[in-house]
């Protein structure tokens, strides 16, 4: 009874242990040979083969001291950690791809999310620009081609401006690079129109 009992104590003690030194030193070398794969890299087989050496070496330090020291006391609560152990290791291995996929897909969300930000921040920039020019009665006497759509550098640059209008309400992943084009097709109006290059439209008129 009192061998059960410490059997069952050191399964409690050195069982979460245990089993999350197996699963995180399976998750680290799984994480890096999927890595390694994706990228295609051969030119770092010493620097991989070292980083696997203590990768490994590290996990066994805490593994198998929390594998052994219960098996001296209790034969069975080996066996039950050593299970357990195996059934973490392969969690680990088989979970470890999908894992990787969700965090690189929710850190392609944040950086989507803050491009679209950002993009939406100079949209409203060029926007004032543009109205500048629409809007301001020497602006649009002075530069009567910035309004005038049968002009091809104009009406590109009305296709842009609603181009980025759409995206940007169904916050598409193209927002971004037509905002972009909504600058280089403001800029070459611009241009056509005869307004110096970097002049504020404040100054335009």
């Amino acid at each position: 009874m009192h061998g059960l009992l410490q059997g069952a104590w050191a399964v409690l003690l050195c069982g979460p242990v245990l089993v999350a030194s197996v699963a995180a030193t399976v998750f680290v070398v799984r994480r890096r040979a999927l890595v390694s794969t994706g990228s295609g890299a051969t030119g770092s087989a010493p620097e991989g083969g070292d980083q696997l050496f203590w990768d490994l070496f590290l996990g066994a330090c805490v593994a198998l001291p929390a594998l052994l020291i219960p098996a001296l006391v209790s034969p069975w609560a080996g066996l039950v950690l050593a299970g357990a152990a195996a059934a973490s290791g392969v969690a680990a291995y088989r979970g470890s791809p999908r894992f990787l996929a969700w965090r690189n897909a929710r850190r392609e969300e944040r950086q989507r999310l803050s491009a679209h930000q950002a993009a939406g921040v100079r949209h409203d920039e060029l926007m004032r620009r543009w109205r500048r020019y629409e809007l301001d009665p020497a602006c649009s006497i002075d530069y009567p081609a910035l309004t005038d759509v049968r002009l091809p550098e104009t009406s590109a640059l009305i296709k842009a401006m609603r181009t980025a209008d759409q995206l940007r309400t169904a916050t598409h992943k193209g927002y971004p690079d037509a905002v972009g084009s909504l600058a280089a097709s403001l800029a070459a109006a611009e241009r056509a129109a005869g307004i110096p290059a970097g002049l504020p439209a404040e100054q335009a008129g």
